[in-house]
C-alpha cells in the first residue's frame, strides 16, 4: 500500500525525491493505513571514549540509554524513532488511521506529538520518500558537521590528568572519524580550575587544536561559564584561531553582545555568535516553540534584530520536530541561522540532517561520534567534514 503516484511524477524509492509531491494523493495514501501495533524499546548508545566535563557539569560518560517506538500498521508499514512518555499515553493510537495522527504540510497532530519522529519516519516508509522530501527538499543534502564531543579531556583522569595531549587525542579521534570541525569547551576557571590558570588552559587548548589542525574548523562553547570581560580576554589571545563560532559565552543580555561585538569588530574576530539552547524557565504549555517560555524566545528574538546573536542553537526535543518544521521561516526572516542542539543521543544528528535537507536554513550540524547498538547509520556517508544524506525512505536509519 506504498504510494505510487504523489508527485507529478510519481515518486517512489528509485526516483527523484527532491520532486514536489501531491499533498492530496499523500493524504490519500496515508488515509489506507491503520496503526497495527506500537512497540517500546529502550536503545543504548556508545561514545568511543569517556565523554568529561564542561563548565558547569561532571562527566557526561560513555553513552546513554533512551526509548524509542517501532509502529507498525495494518498494510505492513513501518517506521521507528526516538519517543519519550509512558506507554499508556501512546496506546490510544492504536487502531487511528495514519493521516489522523501526521500530515505531510503541518507534520504530526499535537494530540500524537509523542510519536513526532516515528510518525515522520512510518509517513516516509509509506510514501516510499526520504523525510527531507517529505518536508519540501529545499535544503542542501551535503551538510557540514562538527564533533560535538570535544569536552575538558585534558583534565582527565583525575589520578593523573593528560593536559593538552588529551583534547588533542580526541580531536585526533574523530577526525580519522571523518570530522573536519571541532567544537572545544571552554570555562575551565568556572568551576574546576583556579579562574586563571582555568582561562589560560582554554587559550592554550584552542591554539594547540588550531596549529594541529590548521584546515578544520573550530567552534567554541562556553557554557554561559564566562563573564563578558573574561571573553573579551579570551578572544584577544585567540584572534588569530579563526574561530567559526562562539557558543553562549555567558548568560544573554543586549549590554554584554553589544560589548563582545564591538571587541569582536576591533580585534578582526568573525565568529558567529551561537546562542538560545539553555534555558532558565519552561513554558507552561507547549507552543510553537515547545518547552522554552515565550519571554526566552522573545529575547533571543530581539538579539538577532539587533545582530547580536547569529545562530540559534535551541535544542531539537525541547523544540520539537514538527515545530522545527514550521518555526525555521521566522527564524530566516530576521536573518538567524540554525543549528539545532542535539547532544548526547546519537540518532538526534540524523534528525537535524534530514529536517536540514528539507526546511534549509542549518548551517552546520552538531555531531556525535560513537554507535547505537542495534542501530544502522551506514547510509549516512562523511566526505570531507560533510554529512551525506541519502535519498533512501524513511530518515535511512535501520533497525538491526
Amino acid at each position: 500500500m506504498a504510494c505510487q503516484g504523489i508527485g507529478g511524477e510519481g515518486i517512489g524509492a528509485s526516483q527523484n525525491p527532491s520532486t514536489a509531491i501531491d499533498p492530496q494523493l499523500a493524504r490519500k495514501s496515508l488515509s489506507e493505513h491503520r496503526i497495527q501495533k506500537i512497540e517500546t524499546r529502550t536503545l543504548q548508545d556508545r561514545y568511543p571514549c569517556l565523554v568529561g566535563r564542561n563548565a558547569r557539569l561532571g562527566h557526561h560518560g560513555t553513552g546513554v540509554r533512551y526509548q524509542i517506538r517501532i509502529l507498525t500498521t495494518d498494510g505492513s508499514a513501518k517506521g521507528w524513532g526516538m519517543s519519550h512518555g509512558p506507554d499508556e499515553q501512546v496506546q490510544k493510537f492504536v487502531g487511528a488511521k495514519v493521516s489522523e495522527l501526521f500530515d505531510v504540510v503541518e507534520g504530526t497532530s499535537e494530540d500524537a506529538l509523542l510519536l513526532d519522529i516515528p510518525l515522520h519516519d512510518l509517513a516516509g516508509s509509506i510514501l516510499v520518500l526520504p523525510v527531507y522530501a517529505i518536508l519540501g527538499a529545499k535544503g542542501p543534502r551535503k551538510l557540514p558537521i562538527y564533533s560535538g564531543a570535544i569536552y575538558f579531556d585534558d583534565l582527565a583522569p583525575e589520578n593523573k590528568p593528560r593536559g593538552v595531549a588529551g583534547v588533542l587525542a580526541s580531536c585526533q579521534q574523530d577526525y580519522e572519524a571523518g570530522y573536519r570541525a571541532f567544537k572545544l569547551k571552554i570555562g575551565r576557571g568556572f568551576k574546576w580550575m583556579p579562574k586563571e590558570e582555568g582561562i589560560k588552559r582554554d587559550i592554550e587548548v584552542t591554539r594547540a587544536v588550531r596549529e594541529k589542525f590548521p584546515n578544520c574548523l573550530i567552534l567554541v562553547d562556553a557554557n554561559d561559564g564566562y563573564t563578558c570581560e573574561e571573553m573579551m580576554r579570551y578572544l584577544s589571545a585567540v584572534a588569530d584561531c579563526d574561530l567559526f563560532w562562539i557558543e553562549e559565552p555567558f548568560p544573554e543580555n543586549r549590554d554584554d553582545l553589544m560589548r563582545l561585538k564591538e571587541h569582536m569588530a576591533k580585534i578582526g574576530c568573525k565568529a558567529l555568535i551561537a546562542d538560545g539552547e539553555t534555558r532558565t524557565e519552561r513554558s507552561s504549555k507547549w507552543w510553537r516553540y515547545g518547552g522554552y517560555s515565550q519571554r526566552h524566545i522573545k529575547n533571543l528574538f530581539a538579539l538577532a534584530e539587533a545582530k547580536l546573536v547569529d545562530v540559534f542553537v535551541l535544542d531539537l526535543r525541547i523544540i520539537g520536530f514538527t515545530n522545527w518544521r514550521h518555526i525555521m521561516p521566522e527564524l530566516e526572516r530576521v536573518g538567524v541561522k540554525a543549528s539545532p542542539h542535539t547532544w548526547g543521543w546519537i540518532p538526534r544528528p540524523y534528525y537535524v540532517a534530514q529536517l536540514a535537507a528539507g526546511v534549509g536554513n542549518v548551517i552546520i550540524v552538531e555531531g556525535i561520534p560513537g554507535k547505537t547498538e542495534g542501530v544502522d547509520y551506514s547510509a549516512y556517508k562523511f566526505v570531507g567534514g560533510q554529512i551525506i544524506v541519502p535519498s533512501l525512505p524513511r530518515f535511512g536509519l535501520r533497525l538491526t
